[in-house]
């Protein structure tokens, strides 16, 4: 062989050797989409969880004193950042974002439309004076609902096809 096929080997023979496919990031499935889809659904989070503000009621810390699942449910922004910040530098991929989206999911359903719901759709609409404003609120609950979802079932589709 001569030195161009030599290095030209090893560099091959390097890139899918065992040792160093553990030493390399590994490559996102997430694209443009993907990202989209997570972004939008932390816009309509921050969007609900303002609304809980404005109308008062199932408020927890840091607004109040007592500590509820308003708190808890804050839980989800740190996540999202890490989210981002671990996929966007290759380390962390679809199967985060579907235990991240599912959760979420699950989490939305459980405690705004599940029959053991603390915060059912009457308490996201009645509070506000203007019907309008109430049904406004929980149309936006209701999307940010819907976005998760999908966020979960893409993120399921993406985590499979790297399995694949």
């Amino acid at each position: 062989m001569d030195k161009m096929t030599r290095t030209t080997h090893s560099n091959r023979s390097a890139e899918t050797s065992p040792e160093t496919a553990t030493n390399t990031p590994q490559t996102s499935t997430l694209g443009p989409r993907a990202y989209l889809v997570f972004a939008v659904a932390t816009l309509l989070g921050l969007t609900h969880h303002l609304d809980h503000v404005i109308r008062g009621n199932h408020v927890g810390w840091p607004i109040t004193p007592e500590v509820n699942p308003f708190t808890y449910s804050l839980a989800i922004y740190p996540l999202v950042v890490l989210g981002f910040t671990l996929s966007l530098t290759g380390r962390a991929s679809a199967r985060y974002w579907t235990v991240v989206m599912t959760l979420g999911a699950g989490m939305l359903v459980f405690f705004h439309l599940s029959p053991w719901a603390v915060e059912p759709p009457g308490d996201v609409i009645l509070p506000y004076a203007n019907p309008l404003f109430g049904y406004l609120a929980f149309a936006v609950l209701l999307a940010l609902i819907l976005v998760v979802v999908v966020g979960a079932l893409y993120s399921v589709l993406l985590w499979r096809r790297e399995l694949a």
